[in-house]
């Protein structure tokens, strides 16, 4: 089992999967990151030699901000926005759509599934 970047990779996929399981890496990064040291995307983990995965950790380490350090800059482009005050930020702040979406009638799983109905008959006791 190959551990890059904190992650343990699963040994039965192929590289080029295995790779999309490291936070901030997709499957086209991926991709880049093998055809610059020439490995097969379609070697499984198991496969891989310790000198492969230290190439793949070197280039990581370099070049890409992956996992906590992504998160917490994400994290802190949110926070900026929500100090400032910029509509994106107050959006943010009410746990609302950000991005022109409608929420009359969507947006549930951000605004929550609301319970009560106005006006609604309730059945009559027997």
């Amino acid at each position: 089992m190959a551990r890059i970047a904190g992650v343990d990779l699963p040994k039965n996929k192929r590289i080029e999967i295995g790779l999309t399981y490291i936070y901030g890496i997709g499957i086209s990064t991926s991709k880049k990151i093998l055809k610059q040291i020439e490995i097969n995307p379609n070697l499984l983990i198991k496969n891989l030699s310790d000198e492969e995965v230290i190439l793949i950790r070197n280039i990581l380490n370099s070049k890409y901000k992956l996992e906590g350090d992504l998160k917490r800059l994400e994290t802190m482009n949110v926070k900026r926005l929500m100090d400032i005050g910029c509509y994106k930020g107050r959006r943010h702040r009410s746990g609302l759509p950000l991005r022109g979406q409608r929420t009359r009638t969507n947006a549930r799983t951000k605004r929550g599934n609301k319970k009560t109905i106005a006006g609604k008959k309730k059945a009559p006791r027997k």
